[in-house]
C-alpha cells in the first residue's frame, strides 16, 4: 500500500485495474480522457485497451466482452453518451455476465462541452444504477464496488464523476493487491438476442430490479445520514464536499444526507432521513434529480417537509457550484445574515481578457484563411464541428457559422443547401471527428446528390482532447503499429467524385485547391494535411524587418497570437512563433522572414 497524490481520473483508473478489469474501450472527451490513458500507462500486460472510433462502438465492444464474463470499462464524456444511447438502452434489457461499468464524466459549467446535461437522467431513463463519487479517494474505492454490483445483478452500471472529481487531486491509498478476473467465455443462449417478446419480459424484470436495487442502495454504506435537528441538508458528488466545508462555519443543528447513488433512489434511507424534518435543502450538480425524488417521497407518504433547492430558487440550475456559493445558500437556509463579500484590492492589476484562440502556427488557421480567400465575394456558409477548429468562429477568421455536435457539420450543410441552393456550403471536420461520425454524413450527401464541399482538417491527431491516436494515425492505444485508414480512400469509396489534398500552409496552392473543389458539382472534398504544432518542434522563428509599413494586415487577417502591434509596426513574439510562414505569405511588402533551425 502506498499513499499517492493523484488526479481523480487516475484514481478511477487504478481502482479499475485493482478490481480486475479485462477490457477497456472509450472515446476521448474532457473531462474523462485520463481514465483510459492511465490504464494504458499502468497496464500490467493483461488488459486490452482501445480508443474506439466513437462512443457507440466503444460501448458495443465493451458489451461483447461483458457477454463472455469479462469485466469491462467504457469511458466517455456526457455528450458521448448521446452517441452511445442506442446500444445503452437495449443493453439494459439484455444485461451482461461480467461486470460492466460505463464511466460518463459530466461537465458542469460547462468548462469544455456543448451542453451541461446530467447523466443521472440517462440512468433513470435506461433503468440503470448510477454511482456518484464525491472525491478521488472515494472514486478509487467505488469503482470496484460498481463492478461487483454490476456482476451480481447482471446489469450495466453508470459511473458519473464530474469535472472537479475527475481533475481534482488528492492523496489516495493505492493498494498493490489486484483481483484477477478470468472470463468464462461466451455461452450461446437465446437471451443475448433481443426480440420484442423477450424485451417485454425483460422490462418486467428490470422494473422489479429497480425496487431491489433501491433497497440495496438504502443499505449501501456510501449513502450516509448523520446529525439531528429540524432542518436537513442533502448533497451529492463534489457538492457534498463543498457542503461539508461550508458547514464548519455554522453551529445550527442539522441532519445531513449524502447521496452516492441517485438511481435507483434509496427510498428507505431517504424516508428515515426525512422523519421529523421541517425543511430540507438540496445541493447537487446539475439537475434537481435528488430534489425531485424527495418531493416524490413527501407526496407519496404525506410528509409535510418542505423541500428546497433548484425549484425554489435556493440553488442555481446552471453552472457548477463552489464552496462559497453553498455557504451563502446555507446562511440563507439557517436564517443568518448574508456575509459581505470582501472588496477587491484597488491596487490589484486588472487581469487581461484571454479569449480562446487557435495556437500560433496552427494549420487550421491557414485552412480557414485559404477557404475564406477562395470564397471572397461569393455567398457562402461555413458549417463547423467539434474540435480545436471550432475556434475558427472567432474574429478575424469568422469562419464557423454553425456548430451543433460531432459530425453534424457535414449534415447541417446538406440541410442548408436544400433550403438555400444558391449559396455555397462548405463543411469543416477534423480527422478524428471524420472517423467518429463524419462518414455517414458523406454517404448521405453522395446518395442524395447534394452540392456541398467537405473540408477535412487532417492534423494527424485528436488534438483538442490531448493528442490521442485515431484510425488515421497508424498507431493504437496498446502501442501497436496498425494499418493507417486512408481518408481519401474512404471518401472515394463513399462515391465522392472530386477529392484533392493540399498543405494549407502553401497559401496560393490551397486557395486554388478550394476554388476547384467548390466549382465541382455534387459532393467534393479537400483534405488539408498539416500536423498539429504539438507534434513537432518549430522549423523556424520568423521576424519582422525594417521593411514593415505598419499596415497590420497580418494581424487583421489571421489573428495569430504570436503577432502583436508595436508602435506603428508589428512584432513577432519568438517564444510563440512556430514558423508556419502564413503571415509571411500575407504581408504585402515581404517584411516577414526567418531562418530555418
Amino acid at each position: 500500500m502506498a499513499e499517492k497524490l493523484i488526479m481523480g481520473n487516475e484514481a478511477i483508473a487504478l481502482g479499475a485495474i485493482r478490481a480486475g478489469v479485462n477490457v477497456v474501450s472509450g472515446y476521448p472527451g474532457t473531462p474523462s480522457t485520463e481514465v483510459l490513458e492511465t490504464i494504458a500507462k499502468h497496464n500490467p500486460g493483461d488488459i486490452y485497451v482501445e480508443w474506439s472510433v466513437n462512443e457507440k462502438v466503444a460501448l458495443e465492444v465493451g458489451a461483447g466482452a461483458a457477454y463472455t464474463g469479462a469485466r469491462t470499462l467504457v469511458t466517455m464524456k456526457q455528450v458521448g453518451l448521446n452517441v452511445a444511447s442506442d446500444p445503452l438502452m437495449s443493453l439494459a434489457y439484455i444485461g451482461v455476465k461480467g461486470g460492466m461499468v460505463i464511466l460518463v464524466a459530466d461537465d458542469p459549467g460547462p468548462i469544455s462541452s456543448q451542453t451541461e446535461q446530467d447523466t443521472r437522467h440517462f440512468a433513470a431513463f435506461a433503468n440503470l444504477p448510477v454511482f456518484d463519487p464525491t472525491t478521488p479517494e472515494e472514486a478509487y474505492e467505488m469503482i470496484g464496488e460498481a463492478f461487483a454490483l454490476s456482476e451480481q445483478y447482471g446489469t450495466p452500471v453508470l459511473f458519473r464523476p464530474t469535472t472537479r472529481v475527475c481533475h481534482g487531486c488528492a492523496r489516495v491509498d493505492v493498494r498493490d493487491e489486484r483481483e484477477h478476473h478470468i472470463a468464462e467465455g461466451f455461452v450461446k443462449d437465446a437471451k443475448w438476442v433481443i426480440f420484442p417478446r423477450l424485451s417485454y419480459q425483460n422490462h418486467i424484470r428490470i422494473e422489479a430490479l429497480q425496487k431491489t436495487l433501491a433497497d440495496v442502495f438504502s443499505a449501501y454504506p456510501r449513502n450516509e445520514v448523520s446529525g439531528s435537528g429540524a432542518r436537513g441538508i442533502v448533497a451529492s458528488g463534489v457538492s457534498y464536499c463543498y457542503t461539508k466545508e461550508a458547514l464548519k462555519d455554522f453551529k445550527d443543528p442539522y441532519k445531513l444526507f449524502k447521496v452516492a447513488t441517485a438511481n435507483p433512489f434509496p427510498d428507505k434511507l431517504a424516508l428515515s432521513f426525512l422523519e421529523g424534518l421541517e425543511e430540507v435543502v438540496v445541493y447537487e450538480e446539475l439537475d434537481p434529480v435528488i430534489e425531485e425524488n424527495l418531493v416524490r417521497l413527501c407526496g407519496k407518504y404525506g410528509l409535510a417537509t418542505r423541500i428546497r433547492g433548484k425549484h425554489t430558487g435556493d440553488a442555481p440550475y446552471a453552472g457548477e457550484y463552489s464552496a462559497e456559493q453553498v455557504a451563502g445558500s446555507l446562511a440563507a437556509f439557517f436564517g443568518h445574515p448574508k456575509k459581505e463579500k470582501p472588496k477587491p484590492d484597488a491596487n490589484a492589476p486588472v487581469l487581461p481578457v484571454r479569449p480562446p484562440v487557435l495556437c500560433a502556427g496552427c494549420p487550421h488557421r491557414a485552412s480557414f484563411y485559404a477557404v475564406k480567400t477562395a470564397m471572397k465575394g461569393q455567398k457562402a456558409v461555413f458549417t463547423g464541428d467539434i474540435g480545436c477548429y471550432t475556434l475558427g468562429n472567432a474574429k478575424p477568421l469568422d469562419m464557423v457559422d454553425t456548430c451543433l455536435c460531432m459530425g453534424a457539420g457535414i449534415t447541417i450543410a446538406q440541410g442548408l443547401h436544400r433550403s438555400e441552393p444558391d449559396a455555397r456550403h462548405i463543411a469543416f471536420i477534423g480527422d478524428s471527428t471524420f472517423f467518429h461520425t463524419g462518414i455517414p454524413g458523406v454517404i448521405n450527401a453522395v446518395y442524395n446528390e447534394t452540392d456541398i464541399t467537405v473540408v477535412v482538417l487532417d492534423n494527424s491527431t485528436t488534438a483538442m482532447t490531448g493528442h490521442q491516436p485515431h484510425p488515421g494515425t497508424g498507431k493504437t492505444m496498446m502501442g501497436d503499429l496498425s494499418q493507417k485508414v486512408d481518408i481519401a480512400g474512404i471518401l472515394a469509396a463513399c462515391g465522392v467524385s472530386h477529392i484533392d489534398k493540399c498543405n494549407p500552409l502553401a497559401l496560393d496552392s490551397a486557395v486554388e485547391t478550394v476554388k476547384r473543389a467548390v466549382a465541382h458539382p455534387g459532393v467534393s472534398a479537400v483534405i488539408f494535411e498539416a500536423p498539429c504544432i504539438a507534434l513537432f518542434k518549430p522549423a523556424q522563428t520568423l521576424r519582422v524587418s525594417d521593411a514593415c509599413i505598419g499596415c497590420k494586415k497580418c494581424i487583421r487577417e489571421i489573428g495569430c497570437p504570436a503577432l502583436a502591434a508595436e508602435g506603428k509596426t508589428v512584432r513577432i513574439e519568438p517564444s510563440l512563433c512556430y514558423g508556419c510562414g502564413l503571415c509571411a505569405q500575407i504581408c504585402p511588402v515581404g517584411a516577414i522572414g526567418g531562418d530555418e533551425k
